[in-house]
């Protein structure tokens, strides 16, 4: 198959020369000596073309010149024509070639060295001016003509430091944007992007009517020009360098708009006011950037740090759960064991007593077989988290010791992560023991709500536990505490809220009528990559 045209280096060098050469030539239909946006093409190009495309770029813009330079020859002299057929590139390139090397300023994706940019910008103004001074200096100027340096040199600087602003950071954030993206996206992310939709509908209009307002009345029209600035600041502030940088296009554009002459000193006088507002915002707005920045990434850290502890605790439950599969196991080799002991010992004496070894082998496997299920429930291997919870160790400890002891469950409970689940259990579990050590409590009454909000899973956990004197003085309080303290940390209040809030949740304690209430609420963990 066929290479494109646009993989043959030399096309792509032509093709590059003749769409920069036509570029030139449109811009320098509006371009003026206080609003010389080709200075801004310039910094464009040369901030994002390759080194080696670059001979392409200066021979595109001198075949640009070269018409008007031959035209003119005759009335402004030799000197001015050669001076004039070298392309701006020309002089601003070493400058720009520096900045690249030395101050980067597409430092990273989404984001620029904004002092680099706006110090490049004012460099390569007075680098411009000088070029541009020098090529008056050499031209066959009329007798009566007086040059007057100093506003010459106003205009000059203003005009290219403005016509950079309004073009290349517009530039840099459409590059930033676009990147690798396919032809059918472009439009995707232009419409996805809030900065490009707010310039769009809100300061587009806003700019536009100052337009109106300042062509309708000439009285008005300066504080019109003036009045630009105010949607660079409120671009900037909602979405940082790329919307000043969008509004300072758009409010430059418009200030040149509302120009009633070409050397109007009005005009200029807001040209310097809007420079002024894109630079401070421009900087602003990538402080606001970079601070937006940091926070998300402080956020990341956060949820990756959370997304560890949460994955900690879930190897932490498989190994107790390991844990206590293996105890089944010995239980049923002890068993195992005894029978066949029992039956060899009937053999050699068929008279011997064996129900005290009876007993003693039952009392063995009874106690591995409470140790295996404060370590990880039976009933939570056969049947989730609602046996667990209503038929466990707990549940179970309870009832027998005198306790009375209830659960509801309510909400879509089986869309909870087993790891969330886990944490209602282990969290039940703590609170309850914790409450059991005061030995003041009768009744405990378990109540688990679940829902979903904002695309995230919650569970709120609400323990209440109620004295009543004539009966927990019936609670065997010997027997209770050790089988509850068994399948607990024992860690306390403490260790009960740094559980809570590894699952971005809380624990509190409220007082109620004869006893208290422990709330609790979880959120399920967020699935993070390579986490």
């Amino acid at each position: 198959m066929l290479d494109a045209p646009w993989a043959n280096p030399w096309f792509r060098r032509i093709g590059i020369a003749v769409s920069y050469g036509l570029l030139i030539v449109l811009a320098r239909q509006v371009t003026i000596s206080h609003f010389v946006l080709v200075a801004g093409i310039h910094l464009a190009v040369l901030l994002l073309f390759r080194y080696r495309d670059w001979p392409a770029l200066i021979v595109g813009e001198t075949f640009a010149l070269l018409p008007t330079s031959i035209e003119c020859v005759g009335q402004f002299g030799v000197a001015w024509a050669v001076i004039y057929a070298i392309p701006g590139l020309v002089a601003m390139a070493p400058f720009v070639y520096i900045l690249r090397e030395r101050w980067p300023v597409l430092a990273s994706r989404g984001g620029l060295n904004m002092g680099a940019l706006l110090g490049g910008a004012l460099v390569l103004s007075f680098v411009m001016t000088a070029c541009n001074l020098g090529t008056m200096l050499v031209m066959n100027l009329p007798p009566d003509y007086h040059m007057q340096v100093d506003k010459l040199i106003t205009k000059w600087v203003l005009g290219n430091y403005l016509g950079i602003l309004a073009v290349t950071p517009t530039t840099l954030f459409a590059y930033q944007l676009m990147s690798g993206a396919r032809w059918r996206e472009l439009g995707t992310r232009l419409l996805d992007n809030r900065a490009v939709l707010d310039s769009i509908f809100l300061v587009v209009p806003a700019i536009l009517l100052l337009v109106w307002i300042g062509l309708e009345s000439a009285g008005v029209r300066q504080i019109a020009q003036v009045a630009m600035f105010l949607p660079i600041v409120w671009l900037a502030m909602r979405h940082g360098w790329q919307g000043a940088a969008i509004g300072g296009t758009a409010a430059s554009l418009a200030v040149m708009a509302l120009m009633p002459a070409t050397n109007d000193q009005q005009t200029m006088q807001a040209e310097a006011i809007v420079a002024f507002a894109i630079s401070s915002m421009l900087l602003l707005g990538a402080r606001i950037g970079a601070l937006n920045h940091h926070a998300e990434q402080e956020r990341m850290d956060v949820r990756t740090a959370l997304a560890l502890a949460q994955r900690n605790v879930h190897i932490g439950e498989m190994q107790l759960r390991t844990t206590s599969l293996a105890l089944e196991q010995i239980r049923e080799t002890v068993q195992a064991s005894f029978s066949m002991m029992m039956a060899r010992l009937r053999h050699l004496q068929p008279t011997i007593e064996d129900r005290s070894y009876h007993r003693q082998a039952l009392v063995a496997q009874d106690q591995l077989f409470r140790l295996a299920d404060s370590l990880y429930p039976v009933s939570w291997r056969e049947r989730g988290l609602p046996a667990a919870l209503r038929e466990g160790a707990i549940p179970r400890a309870l009832d027998e010791t005198g306790v009375g002891y209830w659960c509801d469950l309510r909400g879509p409970l089986s869309r909870l992560s087993q790891t969330l689940h886990l944490a209602i259990y282990r969290l039940v579990v703590e609170v309850v023991a914790d409450a059991c050590a005061k030995r003041n409590l009768s009744e405990v009454v378990v109540r688990v709500r679940c829902g979903e909000k904002d695309g995230r899973r919650w569970a709120l956990v609400s323990i209440i536990f109620r004295d009543k004197a004539e009966t927990s003085s019936n609670v065997r309080w010997d027997e209770l505490l050790p089988r509850v303290m068994r399948s607990a940390s024992g860690m306390g209040w403490s260790g009960i809220r740094d559980r809570a809030m590894t699952f971005e949740g809380d624990a509190r304690e409220h007082p109620i009528d004869h006893g208290r209430r422990v709330s609790l609420l979880l959120l399920d963990p967020i699935t993070i990559s390579g986490i």
